[in-house]
């Protein structure tokens, strides 16, 4: 059903996964299912018997398949699997008596923990956006001079062709 390899976690969270997926598909039993359908239990209760269970059966199956996907998709696995090993290690921090400023305690709020390890690599991230930001702001400054450039050209060569234009209309009268 699913990679044999694995955390401690993992292993007892799909153990746990496939007892609730065999629990799910057969919580109904086969007097349920013979109320709702009394006339074909009555009729054939072994075509009945062999009805019922091929459904539990395909709501076992689809459901594996459907988790499978989903485990798949989001990675479950490998995530559970990262935490254990966070869980583990921060449990070594905690026999050694290690304690990091990004470490959670009991007095500490979730928010200030996050903080201490995300704003340091925020603050890079800033710094190399100012540092491209720079750069395509002098970048914008050449090419501003450049259609200034080109602006004062085209004006220029307006007013020589005004000039002769009215130089033309001077020669035709």
């Amino acid at each position: 059903m699913y990679n044999q390899s694995g955390s401690r976690r993992w292993t007892h969270f799909r153990s746990a996964l496939q007892l609730a997926i065999q629990r799910s598909a057969h919580k109904w039993t086969f007097e349920d299912f013979a109320q709702c359908f009394p006339l074909y239990v009555e009729e054939d209760k072994n075509g009945a018997s062999a009805t019922f269970d091929s459904i539990a059966d395909y709501i076992e199956s689809q459901n594996v398949n459907d988790l499978e996907k989903l485990f798949k998709d989001y990675s479950v696995q490998e995530n559970i699997d990262i935490l254990h090993r966070v869980v583990n290690e921060a449990k070594e921090r905690k026999i050694k008596g290690e304690v990091g400023k990004d470490v959670w305690r009991e007095d500490l709020e979730p928010r200030a923990a996050v903080s201490a390890r995300t704003v340091p690599i925020m603050e890079s991230e800033a710094k190399r956006l100012r540092a491209a930001l720079a750069e395509i702001q002098e970048e914008n400054i050449g090419l501003q001079a450049r259609i200034e450039e080109n602006v004062a050209v085209a004006a220029n060569a307006k007013k020589v062709a005004d000039q002769l234009l009215d130089k033309l209309d001077r020669v035709r009268l």
